[in-house]
């Protein structure tokens, strides 16, 4: 009997093989996913439309690259898949009747939500443009960036005058919801070779020379791709180890390989200024000293026999080196910005996913008899939704018994399926859309009767 094809390409359990999976999700827990979505999709123009695409490419590869938005949809929808497809972020942009951009990062299922205003932002064709040898979309997006965070909390000094800003508790929450955006890495285990990118938030101080700074919390968003190349050598030099690994490869690029076909001795490539591209001064071969690091030397790994390894752990046992020391080599760390560029301004947080308490404004500071009174007002209306709970369930439990006994049965299978894929959240969302149902079907009722008399 033939073998059957496993599907590679569509099929996650091809990759991932059974029991190797669940054992990497238990052990690390559950990694971050996110959607980045248009609130009114034909409403927000084409520049924020490609903002969008843009902070996807950014947020790779644990978001939704592909998804497609409809005019239809609501948040209510995306909300009911982020629970079975894993989604812990929603990353939301939408425009106001006054043309602001506006992002709103909430958690899902529980909250909280981050309003920003994007005072300005840049797209990546633009940054582009803007650059003499921009960095091209390779594999830097294979893997997620390394999150740098500056400023976020804030330090008092008794010198400069205290200005309204969000505090101490709110820095932390934010700081804790931009780390949770992103896997954590481990310094020990992750190989320098899969940090590829950087995500740079830097935090505004109060120093702003406008009034209109002060006091606000200001977040600066830039996005690189992290290069490095070997320091310390001509550029000669680093074309014909370039050279040499392009023959290595079989690929068929002459564009990369040094002509020295009218030259003598590879000496006069190197040091002749005459010859092409061949001596460089010492202001092109060197870069800045902070700019270096010392890395260790990645050497090809050997498929060594049983009888070699069992050797080399005696020999480690009894306490003797192993053989060669690993050799340190001299890195040059040069960033090229990928982009979007963002300048976010925190505006509001509110419990809950976009709907609930304000914990914090910045624009509207309320005394301590007025929080007060407003948790007063959200107790009741939480008191109101259960009050309409009791109601709904009333009402079925009314109808059920109104209707004969065959139907009753069906009825009682159908419904107790959904009460109990329901939960308290679904509840709350579709509450208002039951409580309209039933007044509409009033007032059909009310219209039937007026007709028929």
């Amino acid at each position: 009997m033939a073998k059957r094809r496993t599907k590679k390409r569509t099929h996650v359990g091809a990759r991932n093989p059974a029991g190797q999976g669940a054992g990497k999700a238990s052990a690390g827990g559950r990694s971050p996913k996110s959607m980045v979505l248009r609130i009114g999709a034909g409403e927000v123009g084409p520049s924020v439309s490609q903002l969008v695409k843009d902070v996807r490419a950014m947020m790779e590869p644990d978001t939704a690259s592909r998804l497609k938005e409809r005019r239809a949809n609501r948040l209510k929808d995306y909300l009911t898949m982020a629970g079975p497809l894993g989604v812990t972020h929603l990353l939301l942009f939408s425009r106001s009747s006054t043309g602001n951009t506006n992002l709103r990062i909430a958690l899902t299922p529980r909250g909280p939500t981050f309003h920003f205003k994007v005072d300005s932002y840049s797209l990546c064709k633009d940054v582009k443009k803007s650059m003499k040898h921009p960095k091209g979309g390779g594999k830097e997006y294979l893997t997620a960036p390394l999150l740098v965070m500056n400023n976020f909390m804030s330090q008092t000094q008794p010198d400069t005058p205290s200005q309204p800003s969000a505090p101490k508790h709110l820095e932390s929450l934010v700081t804790s919801v931009f780390q949770s955006l992103f896997p954590p890495i481990a310094p020990q285990t992750t190989p320098l070779s899969s940090i590829r990118r950087v995500l740079l938030l830097n935090r505004e101080t109060g120093t702003s020379n406008t009034q209109e700074d002060l006091g606000s919390y200001v977040i600066n968003l830039r996005h690189y791709a992290i290069t490095t190349r070997l320091s310390g050598i001509s550029k000669g030099i680093r074309r014909l180890n370039a050279a040499e690994k392009l023959i290595r490869s079989r690929e068929k690029k002459a564009k990369g390989l040094p002509n020295l076909g009218k030259l003598e001795d590879v000496a006069d490539y190197l040091l002749d200024p005459s010859a092409a591209a061949g001596y460089t001064s010492m202001s092109e071969s060197e870069v800045e000293t902070d700019a270096e690091v010392e890395v260790l030397e990645t050497p090809a790994r050997k498929v060594l026999s049983s009888q070699k390894r069992e050797q080399q752990r005696a020999q480690r046992a009894n306490g003797g080196s192993s053989g060669k020391k690993p050799a340190v080599e001299k890195r040059a760390v040069k960033l090229a910005e990928l982009g979007p560029r963002m300048k976010l301004r925190l505006v509001k947080v509110e419990e809950g996913v976009c709907g609930g308490r304000v914990m914090w404004h910045e624009f509207i500071n309320k005394t301590k008899a007025e929080v007060q009174e407003m948790d007063k007002l959200w107790d009741d209306r939480r008191k109101q939704k259960e009050e309409r709970k009791r109601q709904q369930q009333d009402n079925v439990a009314r109808k059920r018994s109104a209707k004969g006994e065959g139907e009753e049965g069906e009825g009682e299978e159908e419904m107790g399926a959904d009460e109990d894929e329901w939960d308290d959240a679904d509840l709350e969302a579709v509450e208002d859309m039951d409580v309209d149902e039933e007044e509409e079907e009033e007032e059909e009722v009310d219209d039937e009767e007026e007709e028929e008399e």
